[in-house]
């Protein structure tokens, strides 16, 4: 019964791996920090508002991942044709022993 959080956390990750269940988890968060139906009512002090920011940590660490990924591609792929020209050139460097 001790790792269950952890297998949770595990599943939960491993799931948003996929692009596909990304984009649910965001437009899933977009639609609950919209709806005016909640977990916790918002009327109620401290607690009604504990969800609203869980929900909206969750779409931000989502929404950021989702930029993350994407300016990881585009600069792979601008690497990647960058070097596609490139004719093989050597530079010779003298190596100096430093004491």
């Amino acid at each position: 019964m001790n790792n269950f959080p952890q297998s949770i956390y595990n599943w939960y990750r491993n799931t948003l791996r996929n692009p596909k269940y990304r984009w649910w988890v965001i437009l899933g968060s977009l639609l609950y920090i919209a709806s005016p139906i909640d977990i916790s009512p918002d009327f109620i002090p401290i607690i009604g508002q504990i969800d609203d920011v869980v929900i909206l940590t969750l779409l931000v660490s989502e929404v950021s991942q989702l930029l993350i990924d994407t300016a990881k591609s585009r600069k792979g792929e601008t690497v990647a044709s960058s070097t596609e020209n490139v004719t093989d050139q050597t530079v010779d460097v003298d190596a100096v022993s430093v004491k």
